[in-house]
């Protein structure tokens, strides 16, 4: 799977944490486990923009 794939699939299911938590009938145990997927959802994120901004910038690096 690409990493633009990746990181949509990652965004889309934050999306749906997202929702999930804002929904007043979550409790607390719920909750907690949905934030803890969020959490490693923006960590797999971050990563993901991270590497993309370190070939970019090799990249620039291989022009000059």
């Amino acid at each position: 799977m690409s990493q633009t794939k990746t990181f949509e699939n990652n965004l889309s299911k934050l999306s749906e944490i997202i929702e999930k938590m804002e929904q007043q009938d979550v409790g607390l145990e719920e909750s907690l486990k949905l934030y803890e997927q969020g959490i490693q959802l923006t960590r797999k994120c971050q990563k993901i923009i991270d590497d993309a901004e370190k070939k970019i910038e090799q990249l620039m690096e291989d022009n000059h």
